[in-house]
């Protein structure tokens, strides 16, 4: 071969290179928006197990003031009855 085409032989692996590099690059991104858009969802869905958590302790104390509520009602209705 002469200086010439081992010239050319040599920036056609270079240009090789160079195109498995932006490749890989371009997937990488890919990779790494996908994945981006993975972990917003699990802090969003991190959010929403702890509205839910909050919500469900709220329950609890409402089912509580309300039962508290109903004691109250029925002790007074009886002390009416009495009176």
């Amino acid at each position: 071969m002469d200086r010439f085409d081992l010239a050319v032989a040599e920036q056609l692996k270079t240009m090789d290179r160079l195109l498995y590099l932006q490749s890989e690059i371009e997937r990488c991104q890919k990779v790494e928006r996908q994945l981006n858009d993975i972990q917003e969802a699990a802090y969003k869905l991190r959010a929403l197990k702890d509205d839910i958590a909050q919500m469900k302790k709220d329950l609890r104390d409402i089912q509580l003031i309300f039962e508290n509520q109903t004691e109250e009602a029925i002790k007074s209705y009886h002390f009416q009855e009495l009176s």
